[in-house]
C-alpha cells in the first residue's frame, strides 16, 4: 500500500491484496464474483471473506451471516498484514450491528488502510473515523455497480482508491461560496441512527458535511435533518454537500428549507450515493468544495479549513 504521507489517506498500488467482506445484507454469488473479477482487472489481488456468501442462521433474510460471523470477517481483513484495503460487498442493513462484536483496540493497533462502501457502510464509516481516525473510501460496492463494470464509476473508483481521489462535479448550488475541511458524512438516516450511541459520527464542526439517501420520503428527510440539527451536528459546519437522493421524492424544498439557513456553500446534485451513477469521495480526508464552479475535490493543501461566504463579504476564517 502506498505511504499515506502527510497524514493523508492511504492509496492501493497494482498487485495489493484486497479482502471483500459483508457486513451489512446477503450477497448474490454471481454478482460477488463479477465485481471481484472487475477489482482483478485493475491490478489488484482480491480474496473473499470466509463468511462473504453466508445466510443468516436466525431467519433473518436481510443480513449476511450472523453479527459475531460478518464482523470477524471485517476484523480479521483489517489486522492481517497481508490485506492493504478491506472492500464491502454491499449494503443494505446490519453494518451498525457489528460495531460491538470489534475488538477496536486490535483494530487501532493496525496501521492505516483503506475501508471502502457506501450506503449503510456509514456506519463503519462514521466508527472507523472516530475510534481509528482513519479516512474511508465512499463509493460503489463490489456485488452491485462494481460488478457491472460501469466505465465512468470504475475510473472514478481507481483514481480514488490508487490516488488522492478525482473532482466530482455537481448540477447546482443551494448557496454559493467556498469552503475547505475535511469531508465527513455518509447516509443521512445511518448517521441520524448512530446519535446517541458510542459510535456516533464526530460533529460536522469546521469540516464539509456530505449527505445522500435512498427510498426515504420528503417529510422522512426533513425529520432527520431536523434531529441532526437540533443535536448540533451541523454546528459551525463549514460547507455542505449534497448527494443523490434516489427515490426520495421532491425532497428540493426540504433540502432548501432545513440547510440553508445554515449560512454555508452547499453544492446539491453530486452523483454519490445510489442510482446508476456512483462516483468515490474520500471522508475523513481533506477537501475543496468550490460551489460556484459546482465542484468538490481533494484539499489542494491551501491552507487550514475555512469558508468563504456567498456574495462580496469577507473571507471568513473558521
Amino acid at each position: 500500500m502506498g505511504d499515506p504521507g502527510g497524514g493523508g489517506p492511504p492509496s492501493l498500488r497494482a498487485g495489493d491484496r484486497i479482502a471483500v467482506v459483508a457486513p451489512s445484507g446477503p450477497v448474490d454469488p454471481a454478482s460477488l464474483e463479477r465485481g471481484c473479477a472487475v477489482l482483478g482487472s485493475l491490478g489488484l489481488e482480491v480474496v473473499a471473506g470466509k463468511h462473504a456468501l453466508d445466510q443468516n442462521p436466525s431467519g433473518l433474510t436481510y443480513l449476511a451471516g450472523s453479527d459475531a460471523e460478518r464482523a470477524a470477517d471485517l476484523q480479521d481483513a483489517w489486522c492481517d498484514p497481508r490485506v492493504s484495503a478491506v472492500f464491502c460487498a454491499r449494503g443494505g442493513y446490519g453494518a451498525s450491528r457489528v460495531l460491538d462484536h470489534l475488538d477496536w483496540e486490535s483494530l487501532a493497533a493496525v496501521p492505516p488502510k483503506l475501508l471502502h462502501g457506501s450506503s449503510d457502510i456509514t456506519a463503519l464509516h462514521a466508527a472507523f473515523g472516530r475510534r481509528l481516525s482513519v479516512p474511508t473510501s465512499f463509493g460503489p460496492m463490489v456485488a452491485s455497480l462494481i460488478a457491472e463494470a460501469d466505465p465512468e464509476a470504475l475510473d472514478h473508483l481507481r483514481e480514488g482508491v490508487f490516488g488522492p481521489g478525482a473532482p466530482v462535479k455537481g448540477s447546482r448550488a443551494l448557496r454559493g461560496g467556498r469552503a475547505h475541511g475535511v469531508l465527513t458524512g455518509g447516509n443521512l438516516t445511518l448517521l441520524t441512527s448512530l446519535l446517541g450511541t458510542a459510535y456516533a459520527p464526530e460533529p460536522a464542526a469546521g469540516r464539509i458535511a456530505f449527505l445522500e439517501d435512498v427510498g426515504e420520503a420528503p417529510y422522512r428527510v426533513d425529520r432527520m435533518l431536523t434531529q441532526l440539527l437540533q443535536a448540533g451536528w451541523f454546528e459551525d459546519v463549514a460547507g455542505i454537500v449534497l448527494g443523490t437522493w434516489t427515490g426520495c421524492g421532491e425532497v428540493d424544498a426540504v433540502l432548501t428549507d432545513r440547510l440553508v439557513p445554515i449560512g454555508v456553500p452547499i453544492l446539491a446534485g453530486v452523483p454519490v450515493g445510489h442510482g446508476p451513477r456512483q462516483l468515490t469521495i474520500r471522508l475523513g480526508a481533506g477537501a475543496t468544495l468550490d460551489a460556484d464552479t459546482l465542484v468538490l475535490g481533494p484539499s489542494t493543501g491551501d491552507g487550514p479549513p475555512r469558508r468563504t461566504p456567498y456574495g462580496p463579504v469577507s473571507e471568513e476564517t473558521l
